[in-house]
């Protein structure tokens, strides 16, 4: 059964975003996985694993864009997202270009 982005929980769109983020530089570090993992449960993030590996970038980023306009975000919950996806990045103690770049693309997405 194939999972609806429209219909993931605010939960599940951050797990998703965050994977994106943490898989930014080209592969996750496994203090960056961890770190997600630590956000939700198991079973979530195993459901949301398996559907990020099946995309491509500009797919997952269309997912996302469709879903985030789906939910109405507050104010403080942006805040809260964007810090989130900060410390997925720095999770390896590195900012790189990619992930730079990446965070670029997603601020267009989420504001």
């Amino acid at each position: 059964m194939k999972n609806n982005h429209k219909n993931w929980t605010k939960e599940e769109l951050k797990i998703y975003i965050m994977l994106l983020c943490a898989k930014a530089d080209g592969e996750s570090s496994p203090e960056e996985i961890d770190l997600i993992q630590s956000k939700t449960s198991q079973e979530v993030f195993d459901k949301i694993y398996a559907e990020f590996k099946g995309d491509k970038k500009k797919k997952s980023l269309k997912k996302i864009d469709a879903a985030i306009g789906y939910h109405h975000y507050g104010v403080l919950e942006l805040v809260e997202l964007r810090k989130e996806i900060f410390n997925v990045y720095m999770a390896d103690n590195e900012f790189c270009k990619k992930e730079k770049y990446l965070d670029n693309i997603l601020d267009n997405i989420i504001y």
